[in-house]
């Protein structure tokens, strides 16, 4: 049977890829659903309330599912990972405590108010509510991606005299170079995805000839929000990212690449599989000299290939990683074309009326889902074998009470479980969507 060690990373990776389906989404709605509100205080336009209503039933549906399924991942800190957590928990329990204090209560609060109280509390206080709903929403994902970052790139901590990590500077923490571009680069996909399923829904709207105006504004509203985030995923976020990896993880950076040795003029691998018993890339299609200026700003600066290592600072699985990496990227481009295309159409006239642009846009709604989940993934699999990079090992983090059998064991029933939920969710929301927006009853 397998170590330990292998079930409980499975399964920490099953817990936080099935949970993350569903904070990103709301992330995303949150920004859209601020925009939706806005729009109908300023013009009064109660066909802007309306299409926020929606948006809101299918944003609490989703929190829901994101709380139920976020507790269970959590607690794999104390009982997975207990090592871990004994040695870090001075530090990333400030972040993690943080946002279950203030920005899940913030998040939550401002939801029920938006939920059930715009009959009592009227249309500024409504729209007070989905701007706060907005900030706790991101503020809720600061708090956690600081957390990860902090395990990418250790700042602001000291070793005390028991071997465990405190907090030396609070605002260090917060304010870690590397969490500015990883957030900004999360958010930006998280409102590509509620982007995405936005424009999906109006075009599944308008494709089966029901409920015509609010197609059109989930379109509209969905295509453009999707277009400008779709380009700064790409520059200046995932650039900015993509350069913070090199500078601070440049091994990982290089496997990212598939560039296994050291280079002047290094280009970009756009197709190619990587050889592990060749140590090159098979099949290779290469933009010259591109990674080289992406990374220095120069064409002829050389990029650092993993022959530059000792091979014990390799991440782990440098073909996975590899991939991860390059569906992710390859995605976002595919997201950049389609929804300039779709805003391109949309400015002169003729998206509401081209079919097979409206079929592209329904069918592409989950690609986002895989592309955050590749970008995870790099992230991950790019860290190790470190739980925190440069200082503490995976295989050291791991609880050694739990054994093989116990985390197998677990891992399985949370197979069955999150698919179960999943099918509940999925049936949950093709319900709201039949249903479709509801114009306001009179005297509501």
């Amino acid at each position: 049977m397998a170590s330990a060690l292998v079930y409980d990373r499975l399964q920490f990776a099953v817990t936080i890829t099935f949970h993350y389906l569903f904070p990103q989404l709301t992330m995303g709605l949150a920004l859209l659903i601020l925009y939706l509100k806005s729009r109908a205080l300023w013009s009064g336009d109660e066909h802007f309330n309306d299409a926020a209503r929606f948006w809101i039933k299918l944003f609490a549906l989703s929190f829901a599912f994101g709380v139920v399924t976020g507790i269970p991942m959590e607690f794999q800190f104390g009982t997975n990972w207990a090592k871990f957590s004994r040695y870090a928990g001075g530090v990333i329990g400030q972040t993690l405590a943080m946002e279950g204090l203030f920005a899940f209560f913030l998040e939550s609060s401002f939801l029920g108010i938006l939920l059930f109280g715009e009959k009592k509390l009227g249309p500024r206080v409504h729209w007070f509510a989905s701007l706060m709903l907005f900030v706790g929403s991101w503020l809720s994902g600061y708090l956690i991606i600081a957390t990860n970052a902090w395990m990418q790139h250790p700042v602001a901590y000291a070793v005390g005299t028991d071997g465990t990590l405190h907090l030396t500077d609070f605002w260090g923490l917060l304010l870690n170079p590397w969490l500015v571009w990883q957030y900004a680069h999360n958010m930006t996909a998280a409102v590509v995805t509620g982007a995405f399923v936005m424009a999906a829904v109006g075009a599944f709207y308008l494709l089966s000839g029901t409920h015509p105006a609010y197609a059109r504004t989930f379109l509209r509203t969905g295509v453009v929000a999707a277009a400008l985030a779709s380009v700064v995923l790409i520059f200046p976020t995932g650039h900015g990212a993509g350069r913070m990896v090199f500078e601070h993880q440049p091994s990982t950076g290089a496997a990212m690449e598939g560039l296994f040795s050291s280079e002047r003029g290094a280009g970009i691998v756009i197709i190619g599989q990587p050889n592990m018993e060749t140590m090159t890339i098979d099949n290779p299609l290469v933009i010259p000299w591109a990674l080289s200026f992406l990374i220095y700003e120069r064409f002829g600066a050389e990029v650092k290939g993993l022959d530059a290592f000792p091979r014990d600072k390799w991440p782990d699985n440098i073909p996975l990683l590899y991939y991860a990496y390059h569906i992710m990227v390859g995605l976002g481009t595919i997201f950049v074309a389609i929804m300039l295309t779709a805003a391109l159409m949309l400015w002169h006239g003729y998206l509401f009326q081209a079919r097979w642009l409206l079929w592209v846009i329904l069918l592409s709604a989950p690609f986002p889902y895989i592309a955050t989940t590749a970008g995870w993934m790099t992230a991950e699999l790019g860290r190790q074998p470190w739980l925190v990079f440069g200082l503490l090992r995976t295989a050291e983090g791991a609880s050694p009470l739990v054994s093989s059998g116990n985390a197998l064991f677990t891992l399985l029933g949370f197979l069955g479980l999150y698919l179960l939920l999943g099918l509940l969710f999925v049936f949950m929301a093709f319900d709201i969507v039949m249903h479709g927006p509801a114009a306001r009853k009179p005297g509501y």
